[in-house]
């Protein structure tokens, strides 16, 4: 910037040199020789002028590559300390990317093992579900054909004598029950069963009346078909009660109650909710009424009487026994007695033989160290010793 000054000033200064000069020609007609003079002052002018423009493209030209070496070594090292930022970032950002990529996988298989794990389940509980909705319209079928079942008067008789059947086998033994049973008045029951005295045979009839049970829970019934249906269904068991208790208690033959099997738990829990005034009447005239879960109390209670009464009849078998296992335990006592005497001396035996071998031992072991001592006394005494000790195992 300063030679471009510099080179300014002097161009200025020549072009006022030669205008000036031009001037005084111009006015005062300058001879020749001052003009050659001035010719040559303008081409030493010019010379110098070339020289100085050399000088200063040679300095402008060394200012420049030295500036551009500077520039070229300023973007090197700038270019450098960037590309090493720049590998610092990109290490870093790796890092941090790897980092974030391990935490998103991380969590993404987490997710996935959870998902896995609800969508198991899911498909179990669906599983589980589809199971019940299978044994749901099992049991809305089978409910369909019991209702069927029941409508029929006859069918109903035998579902609940088969019910009865079923829990008296599965409860009592085989001597103490009879279905179909006949009495002296050539009427059947459906079971009786024969307790211990005073007790003693006690009939059981399941022939429910269910009809008018049914039509009070009929959906499509009127309320007043409902009402009535009521109505009926209390006249039904009244009478059933009053039949089984001229049917079935018989003096001299079976016990003074008889009992009414009620073939459903609801039908047993209706009658004791809303109708008290028919257990009034079953227990007047000795007609128990027991539902599938009361008659298997009842017949447990009859097999714990049963079981106890066989015990009694046995009391005096067991009392024999018992003499018989006494006696035999006296006599073990003795012979054990005698085996510990016996046991006894032969341990005392054992101890004397290991006396006298342990004797004889270090006799033998003095005759060979040649420690005999020099009385002979005492080799008779050593034999003495021993015929005293074979004389003991003699006696023994």
């Amino acid at each position: 910037m300063i030679v471009e000054i510099l080179l300014l000033v002097i161009i200025t200064i020549c072009l006022i040199i030669l205008w000036k000069i031009s001037q005084s020609k111009k006015e005062d007609d300058i001879p020749k020789a001052l003009e050659e003079k001035h010719r040559q002052m303008l081409v030493d002018i010019n010379d110098a002028l070339n020289k100085l423009s050399d000088r200063l493209h040679k300095t402008l030209s060394e200012q420049g590559k030295t500036q551009q070496e500077t520039v070229q070594s300023s973007f090197k090292n700038t270019s450098l300390q960037l590309m090493a930022s720049v590998e610092s970032l990109t290490k870093t950002v790796d890092k941090r990317l790897h980092e974030i990529t391990g935490k998103v996988h991380e969590r993404l298989e987490e997710g996935f093992k959870k998902t896995n794990a609800t969508f198991v389940s899911v498909m179990e509980r669906l599983a589980t579900i589809d199971e019940a909705q299978k044994k749901i319209d099992g049991l809305t079928t089978n409910m369909v054909s019991l209702q069927e079942l029941l409508g029929d008067k006859k069918s109903r008789g035998a579902f609940g004598e088969l019910q009865l059947e079923s829990l008296i086998k599965n409860i009592l033994p085989p001597d103490s029950f009879a279905f179909q049973h006949t009495f002296k008045n050539n009427l059947k029951a459906d079971c009786v069963l024969f307790l211990p005295e005073p007790t003693g045979t006690v009939a059981v009839d399941s022939k429910f009346p269910m009809e008018n049970y049914q039509k009070m829970f009929d959906v499509s019934a009127s309320e007043p078909d409902k009402l009535k249906a009521q109505k009926q269904f209390k006249l039904d068991v009244r009478k059933h009660i009053v039949d089984i208790a001229s049917k079935y208690i018989i003096p001299g033959e079976t016990s003074d109650g008889a009992v009414m099997f009620i073939p459903a738990e609801a039908v047993f829990a209706e009658i004791h909710a809303y109708h008290p005034e028919l257990i009034q009447e079953s227990m007047a005239k000795k007609v128990w009424l027991v539902s599938p879960t009361t008659l298997m109390a009842v017949l447990n209670t009859a097999r714990a009487v049963l079981k106890d009464v066989e015990t009694r009849k046995q009391v005096h078998v067991i009392k024999s026994e018992l003499g018989k296992l006494g006696k035999d335990f006296d006599r073990f006592d003795t012979r054990m007695k005698k085996l510990a005497d016996n046991i006894r001396l032969a341990h005392e035996n054992a101890q004397d033989v290991h006396v006298s071998s342990q004797k004889i031992s270090k006799r033998f072991s003095q005759i060979e160290r040649v420690e005999l001592k020099e009385n002979s006394n005492d080799l008779l005494d050593f034999d003495d010793q021993i015929s005293n000790d074979k004389a003991h195992e003699n006696e023994d």
